[in-house]
């Protein structure tokens, strides 16, 4: 059996993706529903959708976990590079793939295994702009579930976890400061977290609120308005 480790995909290893981190609330319970039966999904397939920081590919590691999913990269998705003979298939960034025959090619292999396909990206199939006839209609008839960004209660629970993973001592007033500030993505405040541990290591005190504030700064320069990271030329130098 192939298991979600065969493909190795180019995440951050601080970054924890067990289904025990996954924290649940409104705005995902509609997707993991879906994942309760594979199984009867039409044709075989699931596309969940969202905007950066809601969750996709945390969601895709908790699909890989429970049905023993094989977890693909868009770029592994090419010509000649058969699909894995696992038990179910996972592809994050599908909407990114760059050859359509390659990922027609794994969507008939699956469905002629019964095998379930879990596929990931910012926006629903009808909007991946794909041209390959064979492949639209396949799309056009996969269900697609959003992921909506997280609430506040998920939010609030989120930065409490991670400072916690870091034994960061932080009052709860500290954190609605982060919280009214920051922006409103996991990735922001999974980087929050860690620019304070490392300004704790370095100044060897407590969690002050003009270390919350230079975190803020400095993640307000790194993501834009809507929460979304920045590429590396557009932050500027002396970043942690």
């Amino acid at each position: 059996m192939t298991h979600a480790h065969q493909f190795a995909l180019p995440f951050p290893h601080d970054h924890s993706y067990a289904p025990e981190d996954f924290l649940a609330g409104a705005c995902n319970e509609a997707a993991l529903a879906w994942l309760e039966a594979p199984a009867a999904w039409p044709a075989a397939r699931l596309a969940v959708h969202g905007e950066a920081g809601t969750g996709k590919t945390h969601f895709l590691h908790v699909f890989a976990v429970r049905h023993h999913a094989a977890l693909l990269p868009a770029s592994s998705i090419r010509r000649l590079v058969p699909p894995p003979a696992a038990a179910a298939l996972g592809i994050d960034d599908a909407d990114s793939v760059a050859d359509e025959t390659a990922l027609l090619h794994v969507l008939n292999a699956a469905a002629e295994r019964g095998v379930p396909v879990l596929l990931t990206a910012r926006a629903p199939p009808a909007r991946w702009g794909f041209q390959l006839p064979d492949l639209v209609s396949r799309l056009r008839a996969t269900p697609a579930v959003e992921l909506l960004p997280p609430d506040d209660g998920l939010l609030r629970a989120l930065l409490a976890r991670l400072l916690a993973d870091h034994q960061l001592l932080v009052p709860e007033k500290l954190q609605d400061f982060l919280l009214a500030r920051l922006p409103r993505t996991g990735g922001a405040l999974r980087e929050a977290a860690l620019r304070l541990d490392r300004l704790s290591l370095a100044e060897g005190g407590t969690i002050t609120r003009r270390m919350a504030q230079c975190v803020v700064d400095e993640l307000g320069a790194r993501f834009d308005a809507d929460g979304q990271q920045k590429s590396p030329e557009d932050e500027p130098p002396g970043f942690l």
